[in-house]
C-alpha cells in the first residue's frame, strides 16, 4: 500500500472514530431535530456492508423518485444568495394533450378573459431541513397539469447556492428563510393568488414570511398547509429519549456540530464509513410504520446524504431559537390545513395541535402510523388533504385525479 493510500485509509478511519466519539447519536439528532433524515430499509434484506451497498445502488437505479423537473429559475436573496426554483405550469404534458396544446389553451383563455387573463393560483412548496424540493416528489407528481406549482430549494440546500451571509459568519435565522421565500415568490409568482405548503422548516419559513410581510398574506394568500411543523418550543422535544439523555445531548450538541462543521472533508468520509450505523438510527426518526417501501427509504436517505455537515451545523441553532406563534393569527382569514404523523418524534403532533389552538377554524389531520416524513411515507393521505384544500378554494376541479 502506498504512503498516500495508507494516509487516506487512516484519515477515513480517524473520521469514522471521530464521528462515533463525537456522538453518532448526538450528530444524528442534530439532523433529526430540525426536520429530516431517513434510514435504509434494506438492512433486513441483505447481510454485510458490501451487500447493503449493492442493494442501495440497485434501489438508486430503479427508483424514479426525485427525477421530476420543471422550468428552472433563480431568485436572489437580500444577501445575494442564489435560490433555485422550478415552475410546473398548468399547460404541460397531459394537461396540454387533453386541452389540445398550449397554444389552443392560451387562445381559449384570451377569448374568455380578453387581452390579459387573470394570473392562475400558484402553489408554493417549501421543504424541510436537510431535504430539498425533491422531498415533495409525490405531491408534485399528483398536481402536475392541474395547478401551477413552484418548488424551491432553501439556501444551502439542493441546487440553491450556499448562504452568502453564512460565509461571512452571519448565523442562519428563520427570519432570513422567510425573506428568502419572499424573494422566490417575487421572482416565480409575482402576481395572482398563492397557496403556501411547508414541511417542518418549510412551515417555519412560511410563519416567518407572515411575520415580516403580513400584507402579502392578507392580499394574496388563498390557503395554507402546514405539514409536520412547529411554531416554537422545539427545545422541549425529547425525540423519544429519556429526559436526562436528551438534556445531555442538547448540552454538547452545538459544540459537537460546530467542531464537525469545521472538518467537513474528514467528517464526510467518516459519515460514509459509518453509514450503516447512522442509517438505522435516523430511520427511526423519519418513518412511523415498519413497511416503508425500501426505494422510498433509500430516496430519503439520499436527500440527507446530499446535505454537507457544515450546513447541518449552520442551521441547527436557528431551530432552538424559533418562535413564530405570534405570526400564526395572520392566517386566520384563509383556509388552513395542519397535518402531522401520529408517530412524529421530531415535530410531535402536539406541536400541530398547538398551531390548531391558535387557528381554531383550521383542519387538523393526524395521520396514523406516520413519522416525520409523512409526505413520503403516506403520500396518498397528504395528497388527498392538499387536493381537498385546493378544491375548497376553486384552484382545481373536484373531479381532478390527484393520487
Amino acid at each position: 500500500m502506498s504512503e498516500s493510500s495508507a494516509g487516506d485509509v487512516a484519515a477515513t478511519a480517524a473520521a469514522a472514530v471521530g464521528w462515533r466519539r463525537a456522538g453518532i447519536a448526538g450528530a444524528a439528532i442534530g439532523v433529526i431535530a430540525a426536520g429530516a433524515a431517513a434510514g435504509v430499509a434494506v438492512e433486513r434484506m441483505t447481510v454485510g456492508r458490501g451487500m447493503r451497498k449493492k442493494a442501495r445502488l440497485a434501489l438508486d437505479a430503479t427508483g424514479p423518485y426525485g427525477a421530476l423537473r420543471g422550468v428552472a429559475g433563480k431568485a436572489v436573496a437580500d444577501d445575494g444568495t442564489a435560490l433555485h426554483y422550478e415552475v410546473d405550469e398548468v399547460e404541460t404534458e397531459g394537461a396540454v394533450a387533453a386541452q389540445g396544446g398550449a397554444a389552443a389553451t392560451g387562445s381559449r383563455r384570451r377569448r374568455l378573459f380578453g387581452r390579459k387573463s387573470p394570473a392562475p393560483v400558484t402553489v408554493v412548496f417549501s421543504h424541510g431541513y436537510c431535504l430539498s424540493q425533491d422531498s415533495w416528489h409525490f405531491q408534485r407528481a399528483a398536481l402536475r397539469g392541474l395547478v401551477r406549482t413552484v418548488h424551491w430549494d432553501q439556501r444551502s440546500h439542493g441546487r440553491s447556492g450556499r448562504g452568502r451571509a453564512q460565509a461571512e459568519g452571519v448565523p442562519v435565522s428563520v427570519d432570513q428563510l422567510g425573506r428568502d421565500l419572499k424573494a422566490v415568490i417575487d421572482a416565480a409568482a409575482p402576481e395572482g393568488p398563492l397557496v403556501l405548503v411547508g414541511h417542518s422548516m418549510g412551515g417555519m419559513t412560511m410563519m416567518a414570511l407572515a411575520d415580516q410581510y403580513p400584507a402579502l398574506i392578507r392580499d394574496r394568500v388563498a390557503a395554507v398547509a402546514f405539514v409536520g411543523t412547529s411554531s416554537g418550543k422545539l427545545g422541549e422535544v425529547s425525540f423519544g429519549l429519556p429526559v436526562a439523555g436528551v438534556n445531555a445531548v442538547r448540552r454538547v450538541l452545538p459544540g459537537v456540530l460546530k467542531a464537525l462543521g469545521s472538518q467537513t472533508e474528514l467528517v464526510e468520509r467518516g459519515r460514509r464509513a459509518t453509514a450503516d450505523l447512522f442509517a438505522s438510527l435516523i430511520k427511526r426518526y423519519s418513518f412511523g410504520s415498519r413497511d416503508v417501501d425500501p426505494a422510498v427509504a433509500r430516496f430519503a436517505e439520499r436527500l440527507i446524504e446530499a446535505t454537507p455537515i457544515d450546513v447541518v451545523a449552520e442551521f441547527y441553532p436557528a431551530f432552538t431559537e424559533h418562535d413564530k406563534s405570534g405570526a400564526l393569527p395572520a392566517f386566520r382569514e384563509v383556509p388552513v390545513l395542519i397535518l402531522a404523523g401520529d408517530k412524529d418524534l421530531v415535530t410531535p403532533s402536539s406541536h400541530s395541535e398547538a398551531i390548531a389552538d391558535v387557528l381554531p377554524d383550521a383542519e387538523l389531520v393526524i395521520v396514523p402510523d406516520a413519522g416525520h416524513l409523512v409526505m413520503l411515507e403516506h403520500p396518498e393521505a397528504v395528497n388527498d388533504r392538499i387536493a381537498d384544500l385546493l378544491v375548497r378554494i376553486g384552484a382545481v376541479p373536484s373531479t381532478a385525479p390527484t393520487v
